[in-house]
């Protein structure tokens, strides 16, 4: 495996561990989670230097479905980050403090909910677009050489449950009151154990994974179909 690939692979798997430590704010307190925020944005903007050769062919080649479906996604993302870097630094009381002017709280209170709560499921979504490629990592590092279906049948039905405890979390868990603002105020157990607050998250981010990743397989197999009719 080339060092620039593992490099990626590093990168992502430290995005996520941000982004999960991120939506855990209540465990780990207020300066913590500016820290971690910070270093997320860090990671954010590396990995689009590591991908610099996706900027560069962004406007290249035929927009497919699917291309057109990433790039969406991919601008939707950075919305919610540039919400989030806003939001964090007008809200900041360690890192940013002496840029924090104590003006537009309420405002930046709403980005920030809306930020984080889209941005989760997004981020998560744009992980499963990526699936194929990370599978095909995973894979490598393995040396599975042969095509099993078996084990893809097996890994399926896995994903199916994980998703489906992912839609339950998504109900219990009123993510729909805060990805459309229905509460100004987010509601946070502190007594929750921390264990099951991280399988709910890892739950929803698989759901998300589940959803684009097969979406990919639709959208891959209709053009399959189309190209042999025509």
């Amino acid at each position: 495996m080339k060092p620039k690939t593992v490099l990626k692979l590093v990168v992502d798997v430290f995005m996520t561990v941000a982004l999960l430590f991120l939506m855990g704010y209540q465990f780990w307190g207020e300066a913590p989670h500016e820290w971690v925020g910070v270093g997320m944005f860090t990671l954010f903007i590396l990995h689009h230097v590591l991908n610099a050769s996706w900027h560069i062919n962004l406007f290249k080649g035929k927009f497919s479905a699917l291309r057109i479906l990433t790039l969406c996604t991919d601008f939707l993302v950075l919305i919610s980050m540039l919400a989030q870097i806003y939001s964090g630094i007008v809200m900041s009381r360690y890192v940013f403090s002496f840029l924090s002017s104590g003006s537009g709280m309420a405002l930046a209170r709403r980005l920030h909910i809306l930020g984080a709560y889209w941005g989760f499921l997004l981020m998560s979504l744009h992980l499963g677009l990526h699936w194929n490629m990370i599978l095909g990592i995973i894979r490598k590092a393995a040396r599975m050489k042969r095509h099993s279906k078996v084990r893809s049948i097996i890994s399926f039905v896995i994903a199916l449950v994980i998703a489906g405890y992912g839609v339950r979390a998504l109900i219990g868990r009123d993510f729909v009151t805060y990805l459309f603002l229905r509460s100004e105020f987010v509601f946070l157990d502190y007594s929750e154990p921390k264990i099951l607050f991280y399988m709910n998250y890892l739950a929803l981010m698989g759901l998300c994974i589940f959803v684009a990743h097969y979406s990919v397989k639709l959208i891959q197999k209709c053009k399959k179909r189309m190209e042999v009719s025509s």
